[in-house]
């Protein structure tokens, strides 16, 4: 059994309403990275020679995140307590932030970046998912500072007793996460996605793929109290979740779009 590495989430403590907490930090970076990670994709792309349109991007699709993910978490996991008391959709360094809403949000914010410049919606999203593993890379990192989304009991040499999910080792599935979600799905995004493609075609793999690697593993993650096991003494919320984005990725990968887009790869 491996010690849990107790890491005050609080990093500087002004009032109780004014925090700067690694959870946001891991955030800002997620975001940070993505930016890199997308300029060097575009820099050679014409309509991108300077920052301003990606600095536009990464703009839309933070507030996408955040609304969208902060929404999403109240209305997937918790909406008792949000019509109970609707500020507690304010309250995100407290953590509670849903991917499937993030993932919404985005759509939605990407819709009105298409909108403004007049880009397809498709190849914007192809150049926009490579990079999302990085952050979720991110995120997942402020879930183990917080000590939330732990897994479920186990007795493997690396399981860790968390603060606040009793006295039994469990598995850090939020670690599993970094791996899965962010190094392992952003490398295969990002080799396929080093030749043109045809458009839609990455954002149906990071589709499929997000939505396999978390299936897999809310097998270790200690499922929503709120809800338990939802089917067959097995399935969770985030699995039900994932199955729509899976079925919609590979109509993405086998049916939409015919053209290679010139977004992808800088050797168009």
């Amino acid at each position: 059994m491996l010690q849990y590495p107790e890491i005050n989430p609080v990093i500087l403590h002004i009032t109780d309403a004014l925090q700067i907490r690694w959870y946001g930090v891991m955030y800002l970076l997620g975001f940070g990275i993505c930016w890199l990670a997308i300029r060097l994709r575009t820099k050679t792309l014409p309509s991108w020679k300077t920052t301003d349109k990606l600095n536009d991007l990464i703009f839309y699709s933070a507030l996408g995140v955040i609304l969208g993910g902060r929404i999403g978490y109240m209305l997937f996991y918790s909406l008792p307590n949000w019509i109970a008391s609707p500020t507690e959709l304010f309250k995100i360094w407290q953590g509670g932030m849903s991917f499937h809403g993030g993932l919404i949000g985005v759509i939605v914010s990407t819709w009105f970046f298409c909108k403004r410049y007049h880009d397809p919606f498709w190849e914007i999203g192809d150049i926009i998912t490579p990079s999302i593993p990085l952050a979720l890379a991110m995120g997942r990192i402020g879930n183990f500072i917080n000590g939330e989304l732990w897994g479920r009991m186990s007795e493997v040499p690396w399981a860790m007793v968390f603060p606040n999910a009793g006295p039994f080792p469990r598995h850090p599935s939020q670690l599993y996460a970094v791996l899965l979600e962010g190094v392992f799905l952003f490398c295969v995004l990002w080799i396929y996605s080093s030749q043109p493609r045809k458009t839609g075609a990455v954002s149906g793999l990071f589709l499929v793929g997000y939505g396999c690697v978390r299936i897999f593993e809310e097998f270790f993650r200690q499922p929503d109290p709120q809800y338990g096991y939802i089917a067959f003494g097995w399935l969770t919320m985030g699995q039900i979740l994932c199955l729509p984005m899976i079925i919609f990725g590979l109509y993405l990968l086998l049916c939409y779009g015919k053209t290679k887009s010139c977004f992808i790869s800088s050797r168009c």
